[in-house]
């Protein structure tokens, strides 16, 4: 995601620098990335480290590092919590490796025994069918929960367990309609849902149904931009983004729709720097700025 949100100044052009800066406005003290209420939290500080990153932005790696060291191995954590927790260590390891981060000392990352103990944790949501669910002792993992885990370990750069019944799991979720479900048994797919599903069987080497595309392909809007469901009332960033980037994964072409999607995204453009998630939305934040430039970085292309 990385490398195709860095293409987003490409169509950004001036703008470019109203988003770094819109961006940079949102690190608090402590070394973390604000939510809308302006409290650091870890969700949102995955979305700024990745937005500074896509932008080639400077990262004050080791202030993020100390914000990051309160958390320790995320005992007190939830699964998806624990999953940011990985990111965002990834992410100052990738601010270091691009020489976008300042005061950065020879210990700085996460130790190995830290990651062990963190994906350890992780295991505690492996469901009965060897899947993951965001709740500990579940019988059915979930599309979702399985795309954090996978995620996680990729993050941390360690081998995930077990990963044939990951697949399965995930392809127990089709649902009638032909997309991907968070559940079994649903007849309509969702649209972040199957990209989720998408990225994670391809990462893992799994076959992929060229159908799966054509069934994206057929949320994109009129107007432009995705809907999350078949019967949303409107389309928005997040599903708009993650359906490009799977499409993309799966080398199915989007150009039938790519100038609807260009125009779709240009109407949740605030000169402040920031993108509106929707049509509805009246503020403005990092999680879907950040959408907001990998959408663009694959419509560059």
């Amino acid at each position: 995601m990385l490398q195709v949100a860095r293409l987003a100044p490409n169509l950004l052009l001036e703008a470019r620098d109203l988003v770094a800066q819109f961006i940079a406005s949102q690190f608090n003290d402590d070394g973390g990335f604000a939510d809308r209420a302006g409290n650091s939290d870890l969700y949102y500080t995955v979305f700024g480290l990745e937005g500074l990153l896509a932008l080639r932005e400077p990262i004050d790696a080791a202030r993020v590092a100390a914000f990051l060291a309160e958390f320790e191995d995320g005992e007190d954590l939830d699964f998806v919590h624990l999953g940011c927790l990985a990111r965002c260590w990834s992410a100052v390891g990738n601010a270091v490796r691009l020489g976008d981060g300042s005061n950065v000392g020879e210990t700085l990352g996460l130790s190995r025994q830290a990651a062990e103990l963190i994906v350890a944790r992780v295991e505690q949501y492996r469901a009965d069918d060897g899947g993951y669910s965001q709740s500990i002792g579940d019988s059915h993992g979930t599309v979702y929960g399985c795309f954090l885990a996978l995620a996680t370990y990729q993050d941390l750069q360690l081998e995930l367990p077990d990963a044939g019944r990951m697949i399965a799991c995930i392809e127990s979720q089709r649902a009638d309609d032909g997309g991907f479900a968070n559940g079994h048994d649903f007849p309509l797919g969702t649209l972040p849902t199957t990209a989720a599903a998408v990225t994670a069987l391809r990462v893992l080497g799994a076959p992929l149904d060229k159908q799966i595309g054509d069934w994206m392909l057929t949320q994109c809007h009129e107007s432009g931009g995705f809907l999350a469901m078949p019967d949303a009332p409107m389309p928005d960033l997040l599903s708009t983004a993650v359906a490009l980037h799977a499409l993309s994964g799966m080398h199915v072409s989007f150009e039938p729709v790519k100038e609807r999607c260009l125009d779709y995204i240009d109407t949740l453009w605030v000169n402040k720097g920031g993108f509106y998630g929707n049509w509805s939305e009246d503020e403005i934040d990092i999680e879907y700025t950040y959408y907001g430039l990998l959408a663009l970085g694959h419509l560059s292309l």
